[in-house]
Formats: structure tokens, sequence, C-alpha cells
């Protein structure tokens, strides 16, 4: 069994932290597409240092999962709204 964790953020921290969860689940994202099509089609970026196709887009899922957890809790506690 995993161990949690409990956190208690401000309303702007908790944002701050899923922006920059967010940006890394899309540079994983982006790694993958490069990976998997050999190329990327829109603006330049840092592709992220992985063995390959499966491993950049288990790493962005697991991004998303970490997302998903954090905003099902927000929405638990009232949602954004206050």
């Amino acid at each position: 069994m995993s161990k949690h964790f409990h956190f208690i953020l401000d309303y702007d921290d908790a944002g701050q932290l899923l922006d920059g969860l967010r940006l890394r689940e899309e540079a994983w994202g982006k790694t993958a597409d490069y990976l998997r099509d050999g190329y990327f089609r829109d603006e330049p970026f840092v592709c992220e240092d992985c063995s390959d196709w499966d491993e950049a887009i288990a790493i962005a899922a697991h991004y998303r999962r970490i997302i998903e957890s954090i905003e099902r809790q927000v929405e638990e506690q009232g949602g954004w709204g206050g």
C-alpha cells in the first residue's frame, strides 16, 4: 500500500501547483509526440530525456493522474469558486 500525504495550500498556491504540473504533462506529451512522429509540428520545445515513446507517454499519463487527483480533491472541498 502506498503512503499518503495531506497538504494544506492556499487557493493561489494550489492553482500555481496545478499550472506547473500541467506544463510538465504538456512537455512530456510533446516529447512523446516527437518520439512517435520523428518531428514536432508546433513551436520549438525542449525534448525531455527518456528512453522511448512508451516511457514519455507513461510519464505524461502519471502527471495527468496527479492533476486529476488534485482537481477531484478541490471539487470535493467546494471547488475553485469558494
